[in-house]
């Protein structure tokens, strides 16, 4: 599992690159000399200090040789709630860190392996027993607490008729008439007017032993099941619940509206140890360092080959080729855990880190969906564009931007504007005002026309078609996306690698090689400007880490 490369030798002749559905191909104009009497595999055994150099080196089929292995290990899980995936707290989750760690580690990097705790949940259920007795999809919030419970279900405040406005559970007088003094005792509240979390701190001050929160049945798009993926019910850092929440759609909501109707309740949870793969090459200047990160853990639906094993194994080829760097900035990878539970390893990393050490990071750059099959290159819009930011942007992060947009205009790949809205791992260190950036190429997000005029594709159909379902897998990849963007998540690191004056005003000095300068930024497409949604993520998209409301 932890062997180097199982490729033939890599090329030595001039990079280039397949762009577009059109079958056009664009060299990557940068000066690189054919190698003599190259041993087998030369990016092992060299200081790839060059921009030449180091795009010879990064090369698509060995990135891939990394997502055929992240398969495999979905595929061997044998983990005994959540076979086939690499999912927080699983056993697919703990060989992907040995996977990523042992090979970092056979290339002589410093690796160390951060402690995280993740929320497990086992498979929720929901089972009404009267008065007719029905077994119903449902799933756990993200933010709840623990627990089996069958007892009464106690409506509360409910519209089940006309319009269906509803703010049951908002308010603490929502509960006052009604009896939670049983010891099995279950509130059913309706989606509608404030966050679920406080939907349940109100339940549960009230005495409920457990919350079903069913959807709103108001508009076409409120009536399935609401957890689709587990839906939170606040940030965790203010609500801690101790109760059991689970979902339901609208229609099963009515039915468990009946009169008389009691309920069986199965949301159990346990903490366990999950850990980010951390690595550094040490610089010149061990003072200011350049950060890059990609989260390696899936959903429990799928081996989640792109979300996030294309920017997990991009980011892990460029760390293997620049294993043997001597840079003049420091560099340090991540690979965080249980983002997908919401953001928990890349919070849990920053929270632990006192000042003095958040001081030397120079910048963070975040790598999630990266080869989307039905994709939009996009970059995170730190110089508000096209979209007004929802979260902070630190100072120095238009830099980081001006990279990637500038690549992307010098090998003729058209781009656009993905919110800068903190949604992913970013989001601790932009909070701590660490310059950031990031590449995206969407999620559910349906493409459009004129998008797919520009990058190819079927309009009409969300780019990723499989966003956090079982058929993320190794077949689900654009890989002329995943080319171009492991070529450029290498480029932006060698850039940084040897100064960040641009960003933080911290000199460094010339990298290696020829001259290479890069072009203006072209400008985005603009696709996104009457657009809803944040690019290629809606807004109130089931991600484990949005509050709905």
């Amino acid at each position: 599992m932890n062997e180097r490369r199982t490729a033939s030798a890599r090329r030595t002749a001039a990079r280039t690159i397949a762009l577009g559905t059109s079958g056009v191909m664009i060299a990557l104009a940068l000066p690189v000399t054919t190698a003599t009497a190259a041993p087998r595999d030369p990016c092992d055994r060299r200081h790839n200090n060059t921009y030449a150099k180091l795009l010879e080196c990064v090369d698509l089929e060995d990135v891939l040789e990394h997502q055929r292995a992240f398969q495999k290990i979905a595929d061997d899980s044998d983990d005994p709630v959540y076979p086939g995936t690499r999912a927080a707290g699983t056993d697919g989750y703990a060989d992907s860190v040995e996977y990523v760690a042992g090979l970092l580690r056979d290339a002589r990097m410093d690796v160390t392996l951060d402690p995280v705790e993740v929320t497990f949940a086992f498979p929720a259920v929901l089972r009404q027993l009267t008065p007719e007795p029905a077994e119903y999809e449902t799933g756990l919030f993200s933010g709840s607490g623990s627990g089996t419970v069958e007892g009464q279900v106690i409506p509360v405040d409910i519209n089940l008729e006309g319009d269906r406005a509803s703010s049951s559970g908002c308010e603490a007088e929502d509960f006052s008439a009604l009896d939670f003094t049983g010891d099995a005792d279950i509130a059913l509240v309706q989606r509608g007017t404030c966050n679920f979390g406080d939907k349940v701190v109100n339940a549960e001050a009230a005495g409920a032993e457990a919350v079903i929160i069913f959807n709103q049945g108001s508009a076409p798009d409120r009536f399935e099941l609401i957890v689709a993926n587990a839906a939170t019910l606040g940030d965790g850092s203010t609500v801690q619940h101790g109760i059991p929440v689970v979902g339901a759609s609208f229609d099963q909501g009515v039915a468990l509206a009946a009169e008389g109707s009691t309920a069986f309740v199965d949301g159990r949870i346990e903490t366990r140890t999950d850990y980010n793969v951390i690595a550094e090459v040490r610089g010149r200047n061990k003072d200011n360092v350049v950060m890059a990160g990609a989260h390696l853990d899936s959903v429990i639906e799928g081996p989640g080959i792109n979300d996030n094993g294309s920017g997990s194994a991009a980011l892990l080829e460029t760390a293997l080729s620049m294993a043997s760097l001597k840079p003049h900035n420091t560099l340090r990878f991540a690979w965080w855990a249980a983002e997908e539970q919401g953001l928990v390893g890349s919070n849990s990393y920053v929270a632990k880190q006192p000042q003095s050490e958040l001081d030397r990071i120079a910048l963070y750059m975040n790598y999630d969906m990266v080869a989307s099959p039905n994709y939009v290159q996009m970059v995170y819009d730190s110089d508000e564009s096209t979209w007004d930011a929802s979260a902070p942007i630190p100072e120095g992060s238009t830099a980081i931007e001006d990279v990637y947009e500038s690549f992307y205009t010098k090998v003729g790949v058209p781009y656009d504007d993905a919110e800068y809205s903190g949604r992913s791992d970013y989001q601790a260190f932009i909070n701590a005002g660490i310059p950031s950036g990031g590449l995206f190429t969407g999620a559910e997000v349906v493409k459009t026309e004129r998008q797919a005029e520009i990058w190819g594709g079927r309009a009409g159909d969300q780019f990723d078609p499989c966003y956090h379902e079982a058929c993320d897998t190794i077949d689900n990849l654009a890989l002329d996306a995943l080319d171009v963007n492991s070529d450029l998540i290498a480029f932006a690191m060698l850039t940084f690698a040897f100064s960040t004056e641009s960003v933080n005003g911290v000199k460094g000095r010339p990298i290696p090689g020829p001259a290479f300068e890069l072009p203006a930024p072209a400008g985005p497409e603009g696709t996104f400007e009457e657009a809803a949604g944040g690019g290629g993520l809606e807004h109130d998209h089931v991600h484990g880490h949005d509050v709905l409301s």
